[in-house]
C-alpha cells in the first residue's frame, strides 16, 4: 500500500478529514485537482456547531479576531441564536479561501502528503485496497478512498454511487466586489421578481447574491459575465455596481440530491460529494466539515486495527439522516426564499410562529447545526448528544471539556471519582483517556442533570453516561473502541 487513506479534494471537508485521520493515526495523501488555490471563497462564515469543532480542536485562534453574532434567519426569517444558549456565537464573515489555509496549514503540520494538480480519472476496488489514477499519471494505492471532491464527484461518479434528487429549476449569481458600498443583509430578502443578499467582508469586499423568480438555470461551461450580474442586480434593486471591481463571479441553482449510501465497500463519500442543496445559510460546507469529524476518528480506528471495519456503518447510519434533514430544510428555506406571492401566506404564518420560543429554538437549531443527535439507548438525555462545553476543575487545575478532546481520543469523563469505574476502562486507555475531573459552574451541574461519568467519542458525543446508559461500559467501550486489551471479563458496577 503507498498509504492507508487517499482523500480527494482539498476543500474545507477534504482538508478537515485529512488532518483527523493523521490526528488518528492513520497515514493520508490528499489529491487536489488544482495546482493552487483559487483564493475564492463560495462558503462564507462558522455555525454555531462549526465554532465548537474548531474550539474542540484548539482552532479558533488561528483565524484571528472573528465577527460574530447571534442574529441568523431561517429562510430569510429572523431568528436569535441565542435562544439556544451555545458556547459560541456564529462567524459570520470568515472567507473559505482563509478556512481552506487555515486547515491546509493544520493538514500539513499533522504530516498529510498534499499533491495538488492530481485530476482523479479512475477508481479501482479489489478485496483488500482501491487504486486511485490520475491524469497527470499519479496511481496511488490505499486501504480506502474518501471522495471529498464537491457535487461533480469524480469519486462519486467512478465507484457507482446512486445520487437521486431534484434538478435545479432557478439560477442564482454571486459576486465579490472592490469599489462599492452596500448595506449589509445578511439574510435573504424578498424584493419584486426575486431575491437580494449582501455581505461585507474582510478587505473592502462585498458580497452580492441574486436571483431571478421563474428564470430557470441556463446550461454554462464558465462563470456568468459580471455585467449580467450586474444588470440582474440593478433591475431588482436599482443600484448601479457595473462600475466596481469584480473579485469573483459565480452562478449556482437549487438543486437537492443525497446518495443513497455514504459508503460502498472501501470507498466513501462526505462533503458535497454526497449531498448538494441550496446553499441557505452556508449550511454546506458546514455540514460537510461535521461530516469530515465523524468520519475521521472512525476510519483512523479501523485501519490502526483498533477498531472493527463494521465501526465505519455506523458513518452512513449517523449522517445519511443529518444530509436527509439537511435537503428538508433547506428545500423548506428555498420556497420561502425564492417563492413568489403564492408563498407569503406561508411566510406569513412562520413567522408568527417563530415568535414562539420552542419554535424559535427548533429553527435555530436547525439552521445552526445544533439539531443533530445520534441514536443512542437509554434514559439520559446527554445520550447521542455533543457535550456541551463544561468548565472542571482536574488535578487542581482548571479545564474544560473540549481541552480534554483536543488530541482527538475518547475520554471517560469521571465526575464522582469512581475507581472501580476507572478499572473497568483500564483496558481502553490506548484509545481512551479516562479523566477524574469536578465541575467548576453551577450552570454546567445543572446542565448533567445528576450525571455522575460520561463516556465521550473523538468527535465529541456521548456513547455512554452514567445514570441512564442502558448498556454497561465495556460494552459501549467494545462498541466504539474496539475489543481494548487484556480486558479480560469486568467486574459488575454497583
Amino acid at each position: 500500500m503507498d498509504t492507508s487513506v487517499v482523500v480527494v479534494g482539498a476543500g474545507p471537508t477534504g482538508l478537515m478529514l485529512a488532518a483527523e485521520l493523521r490526528l488518528g493515526g492513520a497515514e493520508v495523501v490528499l489529491l487536489e485537482r488544482l495546482p493552487e488555490p483559487t483564493g475564492e471563497s463560495r462558503g462564507i462564515g462558522f455555525t454555531l456547531r462549526t465554532m465548537e469543532i474548531f474550539d474542540q480542536r484548539g482552532l479558533l485562534p488561528r483565524f484571528g479576531e472573528l465577527a460574530t453574532s447571534t442574529a441568523g434567519h431561517f429562510g430569510g426569517i429572523p431568528l436569535d441564536l441565542g435562544v439556544l444558549g451555545a458556547t459560541h456565537e456564529a462567524a459570520r464573515t470568515v472567507p473559505q479561501s482563509t478556512t481552506e489555509a487555515v486547515l491546509a496549514a493544520r493538514a500539513s503540520e499533522l504530516g498529510v502528503r498534499i499533491l495538488r494538480g492530481r485530476t482523479v480519472t479512475g477508481v479501482e476496488q479489489g478485496d483488500d485496497h482501491v487504486t486511485v489514477t490520475t491524469a497527470e499519471g499519479t496511481t496511488v494505492t490505499a486501504r480506502y478512498l474518501v471522495g471529498c471532491d464537491g457535487g461533480r464527484s469524480v469519486v462519486r461518479n467512478a465507484a457507482g454511487f446512486d445520487f437521486p434528487g431534484t434538478p435545479a429549476t432557478t439560477e442564482l449569481f454571486l459576486a465579490d466586489l472592490r469599489g462599492v458600498d452596500l448595506p449589509p443583509r445578511m439574510s435573504a430578502q424578498q424584493v419584486p421578481g426575486g431575491m437580494v443578499m449582501t455581505a461585507k467582508l474582510p478587505g473592502g469586499v462585498h458580497r452580492i447574491i441574486v436571483g431571478e423568480r421563474g428564470v430557470p438555470p441556463r446550461r454554462r461551461t464558465g462563470p456568468p459575465a459580471f455585467a449580467e450580474v450586474a444588470d440582474l442586480w440593478k433591475r431588482l434593486t436599482g443600484i448601479d455596481v457595473a462600475q466596481a471591481e469584480p473579485v469573483w463571479v459565480s452562478a449556482f441553482g437549487d438543486a437537492a440530491r443525497l446518495v443513497t449510501e455514504y459508503r460502498r465497500g472501501r470507498v466513501l463519500l462526505a462533503g458535497d460529494a454526497a449531498h448538494v442543496h441550496l446553499p441557505a445559510g452556508g449550511q454546506g460546507m458546514n455540514t460537510g466539515i461535521q461530516d469530515a469529524l465523524n468520519l475521521g476518528w472512525k476510519l483512523a480506528a479501523v485501519v490502526r486495527a483498533t477498531a472493527p471495519e463494521a465501526l465505519l456503518d455506523t458513518y452512513h447510519d449517523e449522517r445519511h439522516e443529518v444530509g436527509r434533514r439537511l435537503l428538508a430544510n433547506t428545500r423548506a428555506q428555498g420556497l420561502l426564499i425564492l417563492g413568489g406571492e403564492e408563498v407569503a401566506p406561508l411566510r406569513e404564518v412562520l413567522t408568527e410562529l417563530a415568535d414562539h420560543p420552542e419554535v424559535a429554538r427548533d429553527l435555530a437549531a436547525r439552521a445552526s447545526g445544533l439539531d443533530v443527535r445520534y441514536p443512542a439507548a437509554g434514559d439520559s438525555p446527554l445520550l447521542g448528544a455533543r457535550i456541551p462545553q463544561l468548565a472542571l476543575t482536574r488535578a487542581g487545575r482548571d479545564t474544560t471539556v473540549f481541552e480534554l478532546l483536543r488530541g482527538g481520543r475518547g475520554v471517560l469523563l469521571d465526575l464522582a471519582d469512581n475507581a472501580r469505574l476507572r478499572a473497568r476502562a483500564e483496558g481502553w486507555r490506548e484509545q481512551v483517556a479516562v479523566v477524574t475531573a469536578e465541575v467548576r459552574a453551577a450552570a454546567d451541574t445543572r446542565r448533567l442533570d445528576g450525571t455522575t461519568a460520561v463516556l465521550l467519542r473523538p468527535d465529541g458525543y456521548v456513547a455512554w453516561a452514567a445514570p441512564g446508559s442502558y448498556q454497561d461500559l465495556p460494552t459501549a467501550l467494545r462498541r466504539w473502541f474496539g475489543p481494548g486489551r487484556g480486558t479480560g471479563r469486568p467486574a459488575p458496577l454497583d
